[in-house]
């Protein structure tokens, strides 16, 4: 039993049985995040819960590490804030919510245990493509209603711009030719994709100057389907550690390339999802009184392509490692990862020539690179 999980009195506090007739079992998660010391599930007595171990100690890279700054994308506190103010449930109504909070407990160490409700409902990762298109609906609509909301002083505030500076593994290799021509790059990438990902590196600047001025929503910033269950008809929604100032649209826009980068949704058929997702999340804007410029939303969707200029240098860096699972367990068939990703590359690429197209419409200038 891991220590940083424990506390007797916690245990006995929120499942009514001692610590040692509880049983642990560890979650997959992330675990090269430096503000998460561990996520476990404890039952005992007949009754579960989940326990997530907030940390700002953990030893990780520099592109995971914990923040001590409220405003900071990975600040180390955000979630209990989040949770313990009741902004976690702000979408509920809509379709949308968080686990329940049963306890948020100060360790003597400095570190925060979130003590929540165990969700039993199935995994996002495991949801048919029409759920994926119903919970767009409802994040639509709880955005449309909600809009940015209140501001809170430990809310992330240029999420994507301090995001994205913080993954620069392999940004050389994007003009170098023997990475590109690495048996797994060159059999799986689309062709084409390297001109388009050089070209999006390029225009990063103005893809994140847009999407700051873009309509604003509170946002989660985390939305994929390892952070989502089904309850009934509701979307559950995990992992508040990001949450804060976004695009309207920046949510979907994660939420779509994400599902196919660890594999929940095939790529093949991330085209008719997106359609099918921006189309019911749109719907869902508009029957929540959302009265603003549809195209402003659309570009919101695609400018968002940005957050994943680095995924392709990282990708030509790691060619020749084992490609590991979400969470580290395992591994993933190298051929099937590349293939998937980039795949969903280069619809990424399509989203961002069609923001370059659309921006000057909706008064910005044009890209760098044209249009």
């Amino acid at each position: 039993m891991p220590e940083v999980a424990v506390a007797h009195a916690e245990v006995r506090e929120v499942l009514g049985v001692p610590a040692d007739r509880a049983v642990f079992e560890p979650l997959t998660h992330n675990p090269w995040n430096g503000v998460t010391a561990g996520v476990w599930r404890v039952g005992g007595g007949g009754r579960s819960a989940v326990v997530k171990v907030l940390t700002r100690t953990k030893e990780t890279s520099v592109s995971w590490a914990a923040s001590n700054d409220p405003r900071h994308w990975n600040f180390w506190r955000r979630e209990a804030y989040v949770y313990q103010s009741g902004l976690a449930q702000v979408w509920q109504r809509h379709g949308i919510r968080a686990p329940r909070l049963l306890e948020c407990v100060e360790r003597p160490d400095g570190d925060v245990a979130l003590w929540l409700e165990d969700v039993p409902g199935e995994p996002a990762a495991a949801w048919p493509l029409a759920r994926h298109v119903e919970h767009a609906h409802r994040l639509g609509a709880a955005q449309g209603a909600v809009g940015a909301g209140e501001d809170r002083p430990w809310l992330s505030q240029c999420f994507l711009r301090d995001y994205t500076a913080c993954k620069r593994t392999g940004q050389e290799l994007l003009d170098d030719d023997e990475a590109w021509r690495h048996p797994l790059v060159r059999e799986h990438f689309p062709a084409g994709l390297r001109e388009d990902m050089v070209r999006l590196h390029h225009d990063r600047e103005w893809f994140l100057t847009v999407m700051e001025s873009l309509p604003r929503a509170f946002c989660h910033l985390d939305q994929w389907p390892a952070n989502v269950r089904s309850d009934g008809r509701d979307s559950v929604l995990f992992d508040w550690a990001f949450a804060g100032d976004g695009a309207l649209g920046e949510d979907l826009g994660n939420y779509l390339p994400d599902s196919v980068f660890d594999l929940f949704v095939p790529a093949a058929d991330l085209p008719g999802l997106a359609k099918a997702a921006y189309d019911a999340y749109v719907q869902g804007l508009r029957e929540s009184g959302w009265r603003g410029d549809e195209r402003l939303v659309r570009l919101g969707v695609c400018a968002s392509a940005v957050k994943y200029d680095w995924l392709t240098a990282l990708m030509l860096a790691r060619a020749d490692d084992e490609q590991p699972a979400y969470g580290g367990h395992g591994a993933v068939p190298a051929g099937l990862r590349y293939r998937e990703r980039g795949l969903t590359l280069a619809l990424l690429a399509d989203w961002a020539a069609e923001a370059r197209l659309l921006a000057p419409r909706l008064g910005f200038p044009e890209a760098p690179s044209g249009r």
